[in-house]
């Protein structure tokens, strides 16, 4: 009989997938393959309720097919790109289970910069039970606390109040305006930005696990 080698575990070979975040009846972690088909079908699902809003997302204005490849690809790139000069950790977010959006982390030259960006959704039947700015404090629990960042910056198109509320219930001031840079409609943007001493904390706590110092050399923290 042939005996096989004991190969390492995938979050040894690619730490990301080590990294689980809970705080109440959410889990986040990094989308895994076995993760993609649920994410496939979220996409097809809507998230605003206004199909013309301002505030739509560029990507979702494809076809459910095409927005579902191209977000596959999407999932994928980032995976190959994380390095210290810069990096994006697509967190899913979980909710009894069920796959109900994403939050996504992302720096550039986090070691000098110590700051991130953020950006977040969730899929609209998930909306107004406060899963949004919980894992928005979630996210910010991990930057801060975890991997030593010293602020934290978002955006968001003027009208759009429900990100507004979340920044805002997170300790985000205004941080004056831009115009959007992504594809699809230039709108307005406000920017906001949170420190770790405006930082308002959930009000359960959130646990962290697989910040090691495989995870930490990948990112610069």
């Amino acid at each position: 009989m042939t005996d096989f080698p004991d190969f390492p575990d995938l979050t040894a070979l690619h730490p990301p997938f080590g990294l689980v975040l809970r705080a109440g009846d959410l889990t986040l972690r990094p989308l895994a393959d076995a993760d993609l088909p649920e994410y496939a079908a979220l996409l097809r699902r809507p998230i605003f309720e206004d199909p013309n809003s301002l505030a739509m997302f560029w990507w979702y204005q494809e076809q459910p097919e095409v927005r579902v490849r191209n977000a596959l690809s999407f999932q994928w790139r980032l995976r190959s790109g994380i390095s210290p000069e810069g990096w994006t950790l697509p967190l899913g977010i979980w909710a009894g289970g069920r796959l109900i959006g994403c939050q996504d982390v992302s720096a550039v030259r986090f070691a000098e910069r110590r700051t991130v960006t953020s950006g977040s959704w969730l899929t609209l039947d998930a909306h107004g039970n406060g899963y949004g700015t919980l894992m928005r404090q979630a996210m910010l629990v991990l930057a801060f606390d975890h991997l030593g960042a010293t602020r934290a910056e978002s955006s968001a198109a003027v009208g759009n109040d429900a990100s507004f509320g979340v920044s805002r219930a997170c300790g985000y001031v205004d941080n004056g305006t831009q115009m959007s840079t992504l594809p699809g409609r230039v709108v307005l943007e406000q920017r906001f930005l949170v420190t770790p001493e405006s930082f308002r904390r959930p009000s359960v706590p959130v646990q962290v696990e697989g910040v090691g110092e495989p995870l930490r050399a990948m990112l610069g923290a």
